[in-house]
């Protein structure tokens, strides 16, 4: 597995609501208000930290899923970067119709083989991607919840927005929960494994992104097409969950958070 296939298209509703408290640098705020989420500066932009774990992970092939208004994205990844390590390529998702959506408009770069799929605001641990690479087949890892809880900084009602993967005797997910209920979760053998969308998919979930409908808020999930693909496409997703935190960059009270677990980070792009 050689490339890599990074939401970027969202439209960072929740990041363009401003937040007296989160005392934003001028450079910050004026991202933040346009809602890049990946392009927020944090020594440089938070993308180029989640690309150089990508690379870490031996991964040289990166496309950015973009929106056609998102200039400042491909100006600065396709004109003034210059990286050594990776080749970076656009594939552009006409308006924000959900995560199935985006990774199903990466499908001409994706050719026929396997790929990593993961989001523009969360930074990834390198063992994670490295995992998934080294897979056979299609997988996910998920993050375990007291990890994300106490080295993470997440709070349990944070927690709880997330999807959580069901995973059976042998390793393999079976069913992907979005936003369970807390009877649901308490139910769950433990560890609980987040899923932060990291994924190793093959060509076959373009097919899936394509055969769902819509979800209750009007979106294309990436978790309905991966449901789609085990219940009806006989795909199987190994799980491995990781004990690493995320870094998650949602709100612009995260920018300082993030900012300081990423100080001294280096970037090799």
């Amino acid at each position: 597995m050689d490339k890599a296939v990074v939401l970027a298209r969202g439209l960072g509703t929740r990041m363009r609501k401003a937040a007296a408290a989160a005392a934003l640098d001028e450079n910050q705020a004026t991202i933040a208000a346009m809602g890049l989420k990946a392009m927020i500066p944090i020594g440089r932009p938070f993308l180029d930290y989640v690309l150089s774990a990508v690379a870490d992970a031996g991964i040289s092939q990166v496309c950015l899923v973009i929106g056609p208004e998102h200039d400042l994205v491909r100006e600065y990844y396709g004109q003034k970067l210059k990286p050594r390590r990776l080749s970076i390529h656009f594939a552009i998702q006409p308006e924000p119709r959900g995560t199935a959506d985006a990774v199903a408009a990466a499908e001409q770069f994706v050719g026929s083989d396997d790929f990593l799929a993961i989001n523009s605001d969360n930074y990834y641990p390198v063992a994670a991607i490295g995992w998934l690479r080294q897979l056979a087949g299609p997988g996910v890892a998920l993050f375990d919840w007291e990890a994300l809880a106490s080295a993470g900084g997440f709070s349990s009602d944070r927690l709880r927005k997330f999807a959580v993967g069901m995973v059976d005797s042998a390793g393999m997910l079976r069913k992907i929960l979005e936003k369970p209920e807390q009877q649901t979760l308490d139910a769950l053998p433990k560890p609980l494994g987040v899923s932060m969308n990291c994924w190793r998919f093959g060509p076959t979930i373009f097919e899936a992104c394509r055969a769902i409908g819509p979800s209750p808020r009007g979106e294309y999930e990436l978790t309905d097409a991966v449901q789609y693909a085990i219940d009806h496409l006989g795909v199987e997703f190994r799980a491995v969950t990781i004990s690493e935190p995320v870094l998650d960059l949602t709100n612009q009270e995260d920018i300082a958070t993030v900012a300081s677990r990423l100080a001294g980070k280096e970037v090799d792009l």
